[in-house]
């Protein structure tokens, strides 16, 4: 097990012979989300366009990450919103394909779509200093890569957004979100990948985290949980169970799809069978289900008890 900073979230192991089992909150998501996306991700590894919505979240996310290497006073709203463009071109420098998101209809680039996404932006990082003062804050740990292995083998890994420790010594586990606060009756998804945090933190140091906070800056909320132990080992089994599930449906190829709303986001609608696509052929090799044992007597076939 090991915790460390500022590395890259490695990418997750399917359940196989001779690779390490390894899984992210955003992998176990996508399984309980729709299997069926799991295997395109994790396994048949097809590509995805990238989104203007999500490459937001990426800069807006490194500007609240780089705005504490500034001294407290300096952390304001003005030097927030003017980090946006240099984090824009930072990230497009090192993803290039990048800048096809703001083209025009004539394939050159479009400087009107590029300056409305850049506002954007920046009013997501301005509405962030009214959730939280940042010359009040002194993270402990930010974009945080952190792994651990349970007791199974299984490697549960991720990257945290800002950890805060207060001088009790009490753990806070702080994550961005730029989109907006989902209704209480969905908050079940953000709130696991919250606990998958904890969990891992828990099982790495040893005392569970004292709050877990999401910070929704595209609608102004903050949502705050306070797990305890038994909310913790409740993860890990749900945890063990989806990985099980991963491990059977890897081994059969049977990834089954599951329609929902988020389906018109999707980029593989193409391969989708709820869309008259079809899947890749299965890259794996497919082990056959084991057969039950028979039950019986050696007369009538049925099997004492033992």
């Amino acid at each position: 097990m090991g915790i460390t900073s500022g590395q890259p979230e490695q990418a997750d192991g399917a359940p196989q012979s001779g690779r390490a089992a390894s899984l992210s909150p955003s992998r176990a998501a996508d399984f309980m989300r729709c299997p069926l996306l799991y295997r395109f991700r994790v396994i048949d590894k097809l590509p995805e366009k990238p989104s203007a919505a999500a490459t937001r979240g990426t800069v807006v996310h490194a500007v609240l990450e780089r705005l504490f290497d500034a001294p407290a006073a300096e952390r304001t709203a003005p030097r927030a919103r003017a980090m946006v463009p240099g984090e824009w071109e930072r990230l497009v420098a090192a993803k290039p394909e990048l800048a096809e998101l703001f083209q025009g209809e004539d394939g050159a680039e479009s400087p009107e779509r590029l300056s409305e996404w850049l506002a954007g932006a920046q009013k997501l990082v301005e509405g962030w200093f009214s959730l939280e003062d940042p010359t009040r804050l002194e993270p402990a740990e930010r974009e945080l890569f952190v792994e651990t292995a349970l007791e199974s083998g299984l490697t549960l890994r991720g990257i945290i957004d800002r950890v805060d420790i207060a001088p009790t010594g009490d753990v806070r586990i702080v994550d961005y979100k730029t989109g907006k606060a989902p209704a209480p009756q969905y908050a079940g998804e953000a709130l696991f990948q919250m606990k998958f945090y904890a969990l891992v933190l828990w099982r790495l140091r040893g005392a569970v985290p004292r709050r877990l906070q999401l910070v929704y800056l595209g609608s102004g909320d903050v949502l705050t949980y306070d797990p305890v132990e038994r909310d913790l080992l409740g993860v890990e089994r749900k945890v063990l169970a989806l990985w099980e599930a991963i491990r059977l449906a890897t081994e059969s190829g049977d990834f089954l799809p599951r329609r929902t709303k988020l389906c018109g986001w999707c980029d593989h609608q193409a391969h989708c069978p709820e869309f008259g696509g079809t899947p890749p052929v299965y890259p794996l090799p497919v082990i056959p289900a084991q057969s039950p044992a028979p039950s019986g007597d050696h007369d009538s076939g049925r099997m004492d008890a033992v």
